[in-house]
């Protein structure tokens, strides 16, 4: 019996989440698994994987075959290369205590990685949200200047017009006066 280590699609249309599963190779995608081994969020950025790393070890050492998507899960979470130091053990290559070393030097450096990865991600998410902010408050004021411009011009048309408006009588006035002497 082959077995796989796969994806089983759950979740919502266009929110998919999928758990980590074993299961036999000829099952269905979302039929029944031997184990599931935890959980993959690709819609988070990064994408969320979450998974019992001690049990995926378990299953790969004993012949599982990853699929491809989950393969390079295995690989971003260093279970393979956990799989290549084991192998080295076994073989007499290396130790086991220098095999564990290296397993968390690199550990501690991914997560380093990914940590930084994830700050710099909520600095240019913030970066943008007060480059957006300040964009607007330019157009707010800018609207607003331009409706200032608009009433000061509204203003100087009716000023001159209420200075003549008054003249046009008195030159009215002024005209039937000098009739009048006339």
């Amino acid at each position: 019996m082959a077995v796989k280590i796969r994806l089983a699609r759950r979740g919502r249309k266009k929110a998919a989440i999928y758990d980590i599963v074993v299961a036999d190779a000829r099952a269905p995608r979302d039929g029944k698994f031997i184990e599931k081994l935890g959980t993959y969020n690709p819609n988070t950025n990064p994408a969320s994987i979450d998974f019992n790393e001690e049990k995926a070890f378990t299953w790969v050492m004993n012949g599982a075959q990853p699929t491809d998507t989950v393969k390079a899960m295995l690989s971003y979470r260093g279970i393979l290369f956990k799989k290549h130091l084991q192998i080295g053990v076994a073989k007499g290559a290396i130790t086991q205590e220098t095999a564990d070393a290296r397993f968390e030097e690199w550990k501690n450096a991914k997560e380093a990685k990914i940590e930084s990865k994830r700050t710099q991600l909520g600095t240019d998410k913030e970066a943008k949200r007060k480059a957006a902010f300040e964009a607007e408050t330019k157009v707010k004021e800018a609207r607003a200047e331009a409706i200032r411009q608009r009433e000061a011009a509204k203003v100087a048309a009716a000023a001159p017009a209420a200075e003549e408006a008054p003249e046009a009588p008195e030159a009215a006035a002024e005209g039937e006066s000098t009739e009048e002497q006339a």
